[in-house]
């Protein structure tokens, strides 16, 4: 890394057991349990300097409780980001006390799991207000690029971050026969100037052991097509629990022959500190 570049992982989850107090509302793939403690040491041991962490759906669904209990324990490793419901009526109300809050850096939408158009009044009031409020928008778009592009077109002053290489990835092994069949789509995405993208969870999609070497192609691309001033390095740790370590995730991008020491500078930390206005103490 850059002298005085701190290494920043993009995407991280914390979440506690399920409990009556603050009860699962799904599953989400991993350990039972990873703390704020946990995550914390995790990063330390591999030279990781903070985190974005996301509020995970699939376990508290709209609820950002946690994550803020974290933060309140560790509010110089992290960056807080939480999903906002589209169908709800107090969309500007609700996201302007949540980026109000200490440690907050942004907002996330989630495209899955309904059919929706472009012309969807809360979907695009929750990009007006991350506008509004100076904030990226976090958009799980895998399977949904089209829809991510015309949101984007329709909200040109939003600074909309691609979850995840905006492909869908596996819980568990193995990755699937074409882990990058959509990569058009994805590179499709880069001509819209507010758009950037998470390099996230892609050694998830190697079909070859660490270092990942077969990644390296595509994301090579992906690289090439959005600039690595709009490519964020991240592991999506927890979700990637059941393919690789998170050493491994974050020494993938360190290997000496694959990117210079400016360019992983970039990547893993000088793009994310600029979008997201963030870095850790």
């Amino acid at each position: 890394m850059a002298e005085g570049t701190p290494t920043i992982d993009c995407q991280v989850h914390c979440y506690e057991r399920n409990q009556p107090g603050r009860p699962w509302q799904g599953h989400l793939e991993g350990p039972e349990e990873v703390t704020g403690d946990d995550m914390v040491a995790a990063m330390q041991a591999v030279g990781v300097d903070g985190a974005i962490l996301i509020s995970p759906f699939s376990l508290y669904r709209y609820d950002a409780s946690y994550v803020l209990d974290v933060y309140a324990r560790h509010p110089g490793k992290f960056g807080l980001v939480r999903p906002f419901d589209p169908g709800s009526d107090t969309i500007d109300q609700d996201i302007a006390e949540w980026t109000g809050t200490p440690g907050v850096v942004g907002i996330r939408v989630m495209l899955g799991g309904q059919e929706y158009e472009a012309t969807h009044q809360g979907l695009n009031a929750i990009f007006a207000a991350g506008a509004r409020a100076g904030v990226p928008v976090n958009v799980m778009a895998s399977g949904k690029l089209p829809l991510l592009r015309d949101l984007a077109r329709r909200n040109p002053n939003t600074q909309v971050v691609i979850d995840h290489v905006g492909i869908t990835q596996p819980f568990v092994p193995p990755a699937p026969p074409e882990p990058f069949a959509d990569l058009e789509n994805v590179l499709e995405a880069a001509a819209l100037d507010n758009v950037a993208i998470k390099i996230s969870g892609a050694c998830t999609l190697s079909h070859q052991p660490f270092p990942y070497p077969d990644i390296r192609e595509p994301l090579g691309r992906v690289f090439q097509a959005y600039g690595l001033d709009r490519c964020l390095w991240g592991t999506d740790w927890t979700r990637a629990v059941r393919l690789l370590t998170y050493e491994q995730g974050v020494e993938a991008f360190q290997v000496p022959d694959w990117l210079s020491d400016s360019e992983r500078s970039t990547l893993m930390g000088g793009t994310l500190m600029r979008i997201y206005n963030w870095s850790p103490i």
